[in-house]
């Protein structure tokens, strides 16, 4: 005969398995763990797409919009989780923030708000190259917009992977990044659309802004990226926070406590 105990704890796998069974179902894909909450795997149009789903969604379905490096540096993910936000992700790998990359994120939003009934306005969060879409879509989409965390970001391709600055840059990621734009090496020096060049829309549109960065960063310097978006963002009137890791680099990403990036988005939402 089987123990209380044992029988409790087959009901709730069944239970779990269960949930998990209707997810997939739900978004077509393949269900996985994500630090103890379903993540689901799935196609759109051809498009490579991750959804974490939060174990209660919180009021107003709210989102935090992962670009580039799903699952890298996942704390902040996981305390948004918690706290009823869902996790998404496109996949716009070697894209740069080009008008392809742009395209895809068109897309899944649509998909996300209109089919899913995710809020209008997600979080957005990017990470190293993520900085580049992340700025890119939301300079053409600043009323979509409810907050912006960028770590370490590339703000400017002609530094990374361009290196043409005091970084060493990545010749092979700047030769895929030329291929995304179809720009020559001339062409992409002179162009005037990097997220550095588009922040207009987004200070007229309130949109907020945390950055988090390892001072002495060789690989995405701070000079060239973080502190001209700073500069310029506070002479537009938006608002900007950046927190300074000062004896840290490119890595590791993120904040040992997470707590100021998590109470920025929440405060934001």
């Amino acid at each position: 005969m089987l123990s209380y105990s044992r029988v409790l704890c087959l009901l709730w796998i069944g239970l779990l398995a269960s949930v998990a069974v209707c997810g997939a179902e739900e978004w077509g894909g393949e269900t996985s763990d994500f630090h103890g909450f379903a993540q689901y795997d799935f196609s759109l149009d051809g498009l490579e797409c991750k959804v974490v789903a939060p174990r209660e969604a919180a009021a107003g379905k709210p989102w935090i919009w992962r670009a580039r490096f799903f699952g890298h540096a996942p704390n902040v993910d996981i305390a948004l989780l918690e706290k009823g936000f869902h996790v998404a992700f496109v996949d716009v790998s070697d894209l740069f923030g080009s008008p392809a990359a742009v395209a895809r994120w068109d897309a899944f939003y649509a998909f996300l708000t209109q089919e899913k009934g995710f809020s209008k306005k997600p979080a957005l969060e990017g990470l190293s190259r993520g900085g580049l879409i992340l700025y890119n879509w939301a300079s053409e989409n600043p009323e979509k917009v409810a907050c912006i965390y960028a770590d370490a970001p590339v703000c400017d391709f002609k530094s990374w992977p361009g290196g043409k600055g005091k970084g060493a840059g990545n010749p092979k990621s700047w030769e895929r990044c030329l291929a995304a734009y179809g720009f020559t090496e001339a062409e992409a020096l002179a162009y005037k659309r990097n997220p550095l060049d588009r922040l207009e829309p987004l200070a007229l549109a309130g949109v907020p802004l945390l950055h988090v960065v390892g001072d002495v960063d060789e690989v995405v310097p701070v000079a060239e990226n973080t502190a001209v978006l700073e500069a310029r963002y506070r002479e537009l009137g938006g608002s900007i926070e950046v927190i300074h890791k000062p004896e840290v680099g490119h890595h590791p990403h993120g904040l040992s406590d997470p707590t100021p990036i998590v109470e920025f988005i929440l405060s934001h939402r």
